[in-house]
């Protein structure tokens, strides 16, 4: 008996999971529709029926809620600055460490080569969690536990730059050196 062709969402979803194992493994200029179909146990024409590129697969996968970023993770909302920031970061930590994660760095790394693409991925991932961080900062100005002038993109860029720097030279970051980004760098640069 010959195994059930998959359709609809257990179709995409194997699709966008085999993009981002293909991407996170290679680059995106190795990326092709042939690799995807064949990771993902599929025809090339089911992936040309609805994306007419590997950028418009790549962008589909990373924004899908179930296999990419999705919404941004909510503020968590524990009343402190330090304890705040330190929650986004792991929660960042851990994405970083599994095939969506994986695959963004690719692009990040990469990003003076498809310039397009890694506009697209910033609007749509990036940005939107870059917003929850905003938040935190907005939320502990209030509170008064951060300057108002570190309310810029700049500022809420630092922690998630440092990760991505420790990633790539050293693999996954641990609890204390999320800490000591916060303690070190972020808390003496939000505070008033």
């Amino acid at each position: 008996m010959s195994p059930t062709r998959r359709r609809g969402d257990a179709l995409t979803t194997a699709i966008f999971q085999a993009v981002l194992s293909e991407l996170a493994g290679s680059s995106f200029e190795e990326l092709t529709f042939d690799k995807i179909a064949s990771a993902a146990g599929t025809g090339k024409a089911a992936l040309y029926r609805r994306w007419s590129t590997p950028a418009e697969l790549v962008l589909a996968a990373l924004s899908d809620p179930a296999t990419g970023f999705g919404e941004p993770p909510a503020p968590p909302g524990t009343g402190a600055l330090r304890d705040d920031l330190i929650a986004l970061l792991e929660h960042f930590v851990r994405a970083l460490d599994e095939p969506r994660g994986r695959a963004l760095l690719p692009l990040i790394a990469h990003r003076h080569r498809h310039p397009e693409l890694f506009e697209q991925v910033h609007r749509l991932v990036v940005r939107p969690h870059q917003e929850v961080l905003l938040s935190v900062l907005r939320q502990a100005v209030e509170r008064g536990e951060a300057a108002p002038g570190s309310l810029t993109p700049r500022v809420v860029s630092v922690g998630p730059r440092l990760i991505l720097l420790q990633a790539w030279e050293g693999g996954l970051v641990g609890s204390s050196e999320i800490a000591s980004i916060v303690d070190e760098v972020l808390i003496p640069l939000t505070r008033p």
